[in-house]
This record gives C-alpha cells, sequence and structure tokens, in this order.
C-alpha cells in the first residue's frame, strides 16, 4: 500500500509527538484545538454567507419558528 503524503506527514508527527515532554504535548494540543475551533469558525461563517445570499437570491423563504416546528414535525 502507497500512503500518500498527508498520511506519512501525520505518521510522522505522531512518531515525533511520542518523545515530546508532558509541556510540549500540552501546547501541542492546544494548538492544535485553537486550529481546529478557527477552521469550524470559519466554515460556519462560510455556511451563513451562503445561506444570507440564497436568501437575497429569492432562494429561501422567511418563516416563523412555529410554522418551521410544524413543517419538521410532519416530515416535509
Amino acid at each position: 500500500m502507497i500512503e500518500t503524503r498527508q498520511e506519512l506527514s501525520l505518521d510522522r508527527i505522531l512518531e515525533a509527538a511520542r518523545h515530546f515532554s508532558s509541556e510540549q504535548m500540552e501546547l501541542l494540543i492546544g494548538v492544535l484545538y485553537k486550529r481546529q475551533v478557527d477552521t469550524r469558525r470559519d466554515e460556519i461563517a462560510a455556511n451563513a454567507r451562503e445561506a444570507i445570499a440564497a436568501f437575497h437570491r429569492g432562494e429561501l423563504k422567511t418563516e416563523t419558528a412555529d410554522e418551521l416546528i410544524r413543517r419538521l414535525s410532519i416530515g416535509e
């Protein structure tokens, strides 16, 4: 099996991390967590921008919370 560059890099990172001190490991985990949060925040913002654009193009309709709940409960 041929590993992709990404898999090989991840394997090297994980192997290197085995030799980290506890402080280094905690720092790495914190950095990775913050990057994951930032990435997810960017994804949510992009989804929101697309939803707003779709609304302005007339592709979405407005409805009350009660209308939405009713529609979802009957499986439309």
